[in-house]
């Protein structure tokens, strides 16, 4: 997945740059209304030149920008059915548990890393202990995946709150500057005071455009994460559907360590658990 994020390394300006290609015409309507008509040959501005126009604040949206494509792609390929549960590895538990071999599933399911694998893994830990314990066991592990990659997702909305915020900053460092401008030249200094209007545009609009993404993806993936735990809550339940459990009371499938055991008054008699104390 990194290999394919750094290939894809294009895409990672994307946000950024649609902020400020949406920006440009804006951004030179104001400039040309606040020096009264420019000539018809003007330069065009680039993108390098918006975001610089922008102000100190385009270096975080920026990074914002940054982060919020790097987390898409993440949780795309995390929340998808065929990540949650391959196919190659619920087929090849499925064989193990047709043939009675849940330690050799077990051993399966702790060398291979998915959803699925950890789920089936923790649960089969727990056949010895009863229906009840395996289907604690297995919601508590399906809410444990639910929740590291919900906690992945939230940030997506964090983005969406933040980069406005950004952006206004940016909008208070522009009208900072137009007032300060027109305190020392008045309206006579027609470039300065434009190109303070300029980074207020750029500012505001950059944030924005970098928020409204955020927010549509946060809701995308969440829905796409709870069709994912579905499946997978599914594919696990048939496997422990009609479990032989009286034949395997007491066992002992995983390797997890035991630690509590019979207290130790118990085994040496009700003489040997009073304790002594000697004197020195």
């Amino acid at each position: 997945m990194t290999k394919s994020m750094f290939h894809g390394s294009d895409r990672v300006f994307a946000p950024l740059l649609l902020a400020l290609g949406a920006i440009s015409p804006i951004s030179t309507f104001a400039q040309d209304a606040v020096e009264g008509g420019a000539e018809e040959g003007a330069h065009t501005e680039t993108f390098v030149d918006l975001f610089l126009e922008g102000g100190w604040v385009m270096w975080p949206l920026l990074i914002c920008s940054v982060v919020l494509v790097w987390l898409t792609v993440d949780l795309w390929l995390r929340t998808g059915v065929g990540k949650m549960a391959p196919r190659p590895h619920v087929s090849q538990v499925q064989d193990l548990f047709r043939a009675g071999d849940y330690v050799g599933a077990y051993q399966f399911c702790k060398g291979n890393l998915s959803p699925f694998c950890d789920v089936t893994r923790v649960t089969l830990s727990f056949v010895g202990d009863g229906e009840e314990a395996v289907d604690t066991a297995m919601f508590a592990e399906l809410n444990k995946v639910n929740s590291t990659i919900q906690t992945r997702i939230n940030y997506l909305s964090v983005l969406g709150v933040c980069t406005p915020m950004i952006g206004l900053i940016g909008t208070v460092s522009g009208m900072k500057g137009a007032f300060a401008s027109l305190g020392k030249s008045g309206a006579q200094d027609v470039g300065a005071l434009s190109g303070h209007i300029g980074e207020v545009l750029v500012a505001t609009a950059t944030g924005l455009i970098v928020a409204v993404p955020a927010f549509l993806f946060f809701y995308f993936l969440r829905n796409r994460l709870q069709g994912g735990l579905t499946a997978l809550q599914d594919v696990t339940t048939a496997l422990f559907r009609k479990m032989p459990y009286e034949h395997l009371k007491g066992a002992h499938v995983g390797e997890e360590e035991f630690f509590a055991a019979i207290p130790n008054w118990v085994e040496g008699g009700a003489e040997e658990a009073t304790p002594v104390v000697s004197a020195a």
